[in-house]
């Protein structure tokens, strides 16, 4: 059911914890299926490059690893950058998912634009990938991008 790839990251998750007080943290959850996940981010504010970022997730094993892989592609990489992950990018990074699993993916790129959405309000950032963003609507929409290609 699920490939080397995902059981690793879900058997062996990476990023894992918090960061005190964060950059920035978004939360997103799936009523549906109960999925909790929480990202936070260290910038620096120079360079706008991610320097740290940490998980919390509560939900099945394809939630931890599509957390865990999502936190290894963004590290490193500019808000700018990191604001062009997808959903679909995690599952392809992953090795995909099972059809009823896609919305972990969801989740891991809503966790982070919730994250950035937070530091880009918390320290007067603007972003273009967050012009139309707002977190009341990505906390009730987890289902785009589910069918796979």
């Amino acid at each position: 059911m699920y490939n080397k790839k995902v059981m690793d990251h879900f058997m062996n998750p990476r990023n894992v914890g918090e960061i005190a007080d964060p950059d920035g943290m978004g939360e997103v959850g799936n009523l549906k299926c109960g999925d909790i996940m929480r990202i936070y981010l260290r910038i620096d504010p120079t360079t706008d490059v991610i320097e740290d970022i940490k998980f919390k997730t509560f939900g099945c094993g394809s939630a931890v690893a599509s957390s865990s892989i999502a936190t290894e592609m963004i590290m490193g990489k500019t808000v700018e950058e990191a604001l062009k992950l997808t959903n679909k990018d995690v599952l392809k990074e992953l090795g995909g998912l099972p059809t009823i699993k896609v919305h972990c993916s969801v989740l891991a790129e809503q966790a982070f634009k919730a994250a950035a959405y937070d530091y880009a309000t918390r320290h007067d950032k603007h972003y273009a990938a967050l012009e139309n963003y707002s977190p009341e609507e990505a906390e009730h929409d987890h289902h785009h991008d589910e069918d796979e290609d």
